[in-house]
């Protein structure tokens, strides 16, 4: 289905066709250079967490799901927090609990920066209908971030078919989608998050072609797992992605005995994210089984801090680099 020219569209994707089309990529010049070019050098990445690092302790019961603002800062020192919309499909809907979602927020002063929406339908769906369905669901989602103060939805680009053909699909599912965020003034985001959409070629495609000026990606550093054993390049993944992101996922599953992510190299993986110019929140989001939560997200944080990136500072409040940023920032 083709959509009307639309004036949020951007006219620049060409300029960012180098970098999407990038390779593996090796090394980078370090932020620092910046300064004795006499360019301005960018602030640190402040670092968030997603609220599914914590689905063993919700689902189990220890924690309300309404307390995680308050635990993203009181127990972690973080002002951002990411939601989960499978911890609200029951509670959304009854009267005053967002509004009690966002007074344990500000009351901590924590941000509210996104909502990761899942089970809602697949806006790549080959039915048509079935597709439309997908983005009204969505909906829900939207008028909750907006009440919460959230820049973005997290959305997924699930689909059938060929590569074109799904390329094409979720194109229009996720214009048809953005196209109802922009009222609300919220960004969608796409993750890498199973299919296609774990292969960084085919998900930067599908961003060229809905080029619009809300819809961007949530690089996720783990989610490349192209099914049957077989993996994406996550490093050639994510720098596919960069381009067009407006928020950025720390995944980590293992660590070894000396507090590194065995997984991935978080070094590496933030040099490509500051090298495309992103100025916004990294979240962590643990995902391992052993350690524990706790321990997983505190290992993730000494890690994103070893690569620049800062929590909240004690006595000063959030420590603000802005809703999204990035090399596409919407606003």
């Amino acid at each position: 289905m083709s959509h009307p020219a639309d004036p949020r569209r951007r006219s620049f994707f060409g300029g960012l066709a180098g970098l999407a089309g990038l390779g593996a990529v090796t090394t980078f010049s370090r932020p620092a250079a910046a300064a004795d070019s006499g360019e301005p050098t960018m602030p640190p990445n402040q670092i968030s967490l997603a609220q599914w690092s914590l689905h063993r302790e919700i689902f189990g019961g220890k924690l309300d799901p309404l307390r995680f603002a308050e635990v993203t800062m009181t127990r972690y020192g973080l002002a951002g927090c990411e939601y989960v919309n499978s911890f609200y499909k029951d509670k959304i809907g009854t009267p005053g609990y967002l509004a009690s979602l966002k007074k344990v927020a500000d009351d901590h002063g924590v941000n509210s920066l996104l909502i990761m929406c899942d089970g809602e339908g697949a806006l790549g769906d080959p039915d048509e209908k079935k597709r439309r369905q997908a983005v009204d669901n969505h909906q829900r989602w939207l008028e909750a971030a907006k009440f919460l103060g959230c820049h973005s939805i997290r959305v997924n680009a699930q689909s059938a078919g060929t590569w074109d053909e799904q390329l094409d699909r979720a194109a229009d599912g996720l214009a048809m989608l953005s196209e109802k965020a922009a009222p609300f003034g919220l960004d969608v985001l796409v993750e890498n998050h199973g299919g296609l959409s774990s292969n960084g070629e085919w998900l930067a495609g599908v961003m060229t072609k809905v080029a619009m000026r809300n819809c961007g990606t949530l690089p996720d550093f783990g989610n490349f797992s192209l099914g049957g054993g077989k993996w994406y390049d996550r490093y050639k993944g994510v720098t596919q992605l960069m381009p067009f992101a407006k928020a950025v996922s720390a995944k980590s599953r293992k660590f070894d005995a000396d507090g590194v992510e065995s997984e991935t190299d978080f070094a590496r993986m933030m040099e490509i994210v500051r090298y495309a110019k992103y100025r916004g929140w990294v979240g962590i989001e643990w995902e391992g089984g052993a350690p524990s939560e706790h321990e997983g997200i505190l290992l993730t944080k000494r890690l994103l801090e070893k690569t620049g990136c800062v929590a909240a500072r004690t006595g000063d409040g959030p420590f603000d680099v802005g809703p999204a940023g990035g090399a596409i920032d919407a606003r």
